[in-house]
């Protein structure tokens, strides 16, 4: 397909252009100002601080970093079951606090989250980076196809839009058909959603009005979230495919806030927003910096968000970190590849470790393959892995498809899985993040 035509360049900011040592240095007196802060408020920062040697009083900058102990969601999960409902990271008193979220639950127990007004503008700050990397500005119109529930999801997004002169366009509880009927009346430059959401609709779109349909209507730019195949390159493609549109990914967390994007000149990896976020990638099992270009864990720091912070929180997204100035302009240190996998996403299969992301980058290089599954199941000492899925088009014959999706797998991992055709209709279809590798317990 032609590339899609892209937007007004928007103007990006000098503290995003920053030379290394001038970031450093924006880094570190903005660190300093959060500890200052953090220490003289903050009970759950101030407890694990002391317990590391660090006091009250100390003046910090990114130096002293290495002296802060890392943050994980189970000292999170651990705080809020001892201060119910809240937990105690927040810095300042509770009336301050005006906007709730948590997490989505896909790793565990929900994590609840606050914000007071002047924390959630820093997270529309960090969303306008998003935006502009995207080249949407004002007099665009942006549709978010979005349940909006307690998770953060796209709330910033929406929020962020009017402050840049967007139209935001709620399609929030809604049937797919009708949010289709929707773009149709109301042409959106942007539409905001998961990258399963976005190829859902396009399957709608297709079965309900044809093929090229979609694609007819679509807006200029797909920005996705919340799931890694805005970075796979047979998920993005497939979504460009049938939306006519360019695709844009974006990576956040509830406990961080948005923390990197990837802009229009350098499809396939994220940019981390550095003058935000202080960021390391370390080994997960040492917990020592990773070398540029090595697989590691990423770790944020999120500079202003004072009230409820993320201070060395280890967030379990492995990630490869490059340096250097993009054709963008910006001198933000870059994910080739995006979010890869999760460190607590991989699973052992007769000796061959698997992530989800590598089974979806070889099932979407398959156009006719619809939708699918992955199932892990254990039996004693043995762990097995096996495939379904669903195929369309009159032009698919099952079991040769299987056949060559089971060789594309072996070829890829060096594991041979059994796949499955199912019915059409038969696995799940997800709005928000799709749960699409199962691992069974132990026994069933």
């Amino acid at each position: 397909m032609s590339r899609p035509s892209a937007g007004a360049p928007v103007e990006v900011p000098a503290d995003e252009c920053l030379t290394r040592d001038a970031l450093a240095a924006h880094q570190s007196a903005a660190l300093g100002r959060l500890l200052e802060d953090v220490l003289a408020h903050n009970t759950f920062y101030r407890a694990r601080f002391a317990a590391a040697g660090v006091g009250r009083g100390e003046k910090l900058g990114l130096e002293d970093l290495a002296r802060l102990p890392f943050t994980t969601k189970a000292d999170l999960v651990a705080d809020q079951d001892a201060h119910a409902p809240w937990g105690s990271n927040l810095t300042f008193p509770r009336h301050r606090y005006t906007r709730f979220c948590q997490t989505s639950s896909t790793t565990g127990r929900p994590l609840k989250w606050c914000d007071t007004n002047e924390t959630w503008q820093w997270m529309l700050e960090c969303w306008k980076a998003v935006y502009r990397a995207a080249r949407v500005g004002a007099g665009d119109r942006v549709l978010f196809p979005f349940s909006f529930g307690p998770f953060l999801g796209f709330w910033a997004a929406f929020d962020a839009a009017p402050q840049i002169g967007a139209m935001a366009i709620p399609a929030g509880g809604m049937a797919s058909h009708l949010r289709l009927a929707m773009m149709d009346s109301v042409h959106p430059d942007v539409v905001c959603c998961t990258p399963t959401y976005a190829l859902r609709l396009a399957e709608v779109a297709a079965a309900d009005h044809g093929e090229g349909w979609l694609a007819a209507r679509a807006p200029r730019v797909v920005i996705v979230a919340g799931e890694p195949g805005g970075s796979i390159p047979s998920t993005r493609r497939r979504i460009e495919a049938s939306w006519g549109a360019r695709v844009i990914d974006h990576h956040g967390l509830t406990e961080t806030g948005p923390a990197s994007f990837e802009c229009w000149e350098r499809p396939g990896g994220l940019h981390l927003l550095e003058n935000e976020f202080v960021v390391e990638v370390v080994e997960p099992s040492t917990g020592k910096p990773a070398a540029d270009g090595e697989l590691g864990e990423l770790v944020l720091t999120n500079l202003g968000r004072v009230g409820s912070p993320a201070i060395r929180y280890r967030t379990g997204d492995l990630v490869s970190r490059q340096q250097g100035r993009c054709a963008c302009g910006r001198t933000l240190a870059w994910l080739e590849g995006g979010i890869l996998s999760r460190a607590d996403d991989m699973v052992t299969v007769r000796g061959v470790n698997v992530y989800p992301a590598a089974i979806e980058a070889v099932v979407r290089h398959f156009p006719s393959i619809v939708e699918f599954r992955s199932t892990v199941r254990t039996t004693g000492s043995m762990r097995t892995l096996d495939v379904e899925i669903e195929h369309g088009g009159a032009d698919a014959d099952g079991p040769t498809l299987a056949t060559q999706v089971g060789w594309e797998i072996r070829e890829a991992l060096g594991l041979t899985v059994p796949v499955h055709v199912v019915p059409r209709g038969h696995l799940p279809r997800f709005e928000m993040k799709a749960r699409r590798f199962i691992v069974e317990p132990a026994g069933e």
